[in-house]
């Protein structure tokens, strides 16, 4: 799957995995969740106090509600022609990928919402996914994150950053030297939003799923304590 969380149009998260694409060897380092510790969740605020705060996906989370913000994110990919797997699919695979991995959302105060918060963001690090992707994710010191996005309202105000840090902390956590996402190759918008960001390519993939190339970034992370 990949990432696409450009700042004009669509959500980083593409990763395009039919299947949640993490496609990585998941022996070595990417073993099952289970074996790694789950984070204590401390909400991650922006420097201005704004309501917005990172936080892991629960049971009380709608499902739909997230599928259509991927769809409203990635619109601007669709109406370039390309059909990213976020911008195109199912409740059952949004729910199948948000639990195949450590699934992240922003989310904003909203009294008039059922659970008093709404989603205006998400990024799934970690996707465990049936389908072998490109070699560079089968590395053991290579982690991952697809299925990134924002809400195209309010686009440009940090949430992006925010999401991105947590992916790279929890990565760094984990163990890893590298974090790579798949992203459509076409969206030269969004390749400079990423290489702003310190990531690079590596390589050219090409998914099953999709009608385009995908390019292959990763960006080596800092070592913890250091």
């Amino acid at each position: 799957m990949e990432a696409n969380v450009p700042w004009y149009h669509s959500a980083l998260g593409t990763r395009h995995s039919a299947l949640g694409t993490r496609h990585s060897a998941l022996g070595t380092r990417h073993s099952a969740l289970g074996h790694r510790a789950m984070p204590y969740d401390r909400p991650v605020m922006p420097a201005d106090a704004s309501p917005i705060h990172i936080r892991l996906l629960s049971h009380r989370d709608s499902i739909p509600e997230i599928t259509n913000l991927l769809h409203r994110a990635y619109a601007g990919q669709v109406a370039m022609g390309l059909q990213p797997l976020a911008g195109r699919q199912d409740d059952e695979t949004t729910e199948r990928r948000c639990y195949s991995g450590e699934c992240y959302l922003a989310v904003e105060r909203d009294l008039k919402h059922h659970i008093g918060e709404k989603i205006v963001g998400i990024i799934l690090f970690h996707e465990e996914e049936a389908d072998q992707g490109p070699p560079w994710f089968q590395k053991s010191f290579v982690d991952s994150f697809s299925q990134f996005a924002v809400d195209p309202l309010i686009q440009g105000k940090g949430i992006g950053r925010m999401l991105l840090d947590k992916a790279e902390q929890r990565a760094a956590e984990c163990g890893a030297a590298e974090l790579a996402l798949s992203m459509a190759d076409p969206d030269r918008g969004l390749m400079e939003f990423y290489l702003k960001r310190g990531y690079r390519l590596i390589e050219s993939w090409q998914w099953s799923y999709t009608n385009y190339r995908s390019a292959i970034l990763s960006k080596t992370l800092k070592q913890m304590g250091l």
